[in-house]
């Protein structure tokens, strides 16, 4: 085998597998942020018909709260099988894919630049939501349901009834698909572009403790930016994705049409619903993803020398 070949399989072993496993860790610690998120960009404001009762939360304690009581405490893991089983082939293929296109986006360049990192978050972004967006479709119809869990049909029972239904299509499995790339490719273009770039400036540390801190650092402001500007099209996604309010009548169909329904309807700042649990999920997940991330692939790198 070449040489070149050989290296180029070596570093994208270690890509997926440091990627991988930066997902894994994610998500099983994340995931009860994200259901909270759901939830609140799931439902209307009461002014847009929505019944103030005990299954209106408002906000991310209040939603934990009343989840818990009236749901169970489990309630909060509902809908973590689809992340979890997709979760470490979806983090590999970013992280792989990243890397990749990092070459492409040189631009004849010796060594990368801001630009580059940016343009090849949203290319993995854009890939890794293809990919994704079937299993982010179950996600969220399991997110949705409000039975307790001993009650909520199995993972594989509503991706049956969601293919029965409405096929694989853009319609059935597969919709959302626009929102989807529209949440990835633009959080990955930030998360990556920010990310890299300032890790570039700021000094390294000599002392493990603080360069771990370092990158928790960077890693937390680069989920956080890449949380605020992408959650338009979170709010979207869960919209369409989502039960929809009048059963047999798809309100929410396209990502910006439902972005200007929710608007006019709800106001410009429901388009932000959710916004403090996506934070506080992918500002320290972020942070997490890449440092598991790098500290992974250094480990592999040296075993496999």
């Amino acid at each position: 085998m070449p040489s070149d070949l050989k290296e180029f399989l070596r570093q994208a072993a270690m890509q997926v597998g440091a990627g991988g496993s930066a997902g894994f860790v994610e998500v099983c610690i994340m995931h009860p942020l994200d259901l909270v998120k759901t939830r609140l960009q799931l439902q209307a404001s009461p002014s847009a018909g929505a019944a103030k009762s005990t299954t209106y939360y408002n906000g991310v304690f209040d939603c934990i709260r009343k989840m818990a009581r009236s749901e169970g405490v489990f309630s909060l893991y509902k809908g973590i099988l689809p992340p979890v089983l997709v979760e470490t082939p979806k983090r590999a293929v970013k992280f792989l894919t990243f890397e990749q296109y990092k070459r492409f986006f040189l631009f004849g360049s010796d060594k990368p630049t801001p630009l580059t990192f940016s343009l090849a978050g949203l290319g993995a972004g854009v890939t890794e939501a293809i990919l994704v967006n079937p299993f982010e479709m179950v996600k969220v119809t399991l997110q949705a349901n409000k039975n307790k869990m001993g009650q909520v049909p199995s993972t594989w029972a509503v991706t049956k009834q969601i293919i029965n239904e409405s096929g694989f299509g853009l319609n059935g499995l597969n919709r959302g698909l626009t929102a989807t790339i529209g949440r990835n490719g633009v959080f990955n273009m930030i998360y990556f572009g920010f990310y890299h770039s300032v890790k570039g400036i700021v000094p390294e540390y000599k002392d493990p403790v603080q360069e771990f801190l370092r990158k928790v650092g960077i890693g937390f402001v680069s989920g956080t930016l890449g949380s605020i500007v992408n959650i338009p099209f979170d709010v979207a996604k869960s919209r369409i994705q989502g039960p929809q309010p009048i059963p047999g009548q798809v309100k929410y169909r396209t990502t910006f049409g439902s972005m200007v329904i929710v608007a006019r309807e709800e106001g410009f700042g429901a388009l932000y619903k959710g916004l403090t649990p996506k934070v506080m999920r992918l500002g320290p997940g972020g942070a997490i993803m890449l440092v598991v991330y790098d500290y992974v692939y250094a480990f592999l790198d040296d075993y496999f020398k």
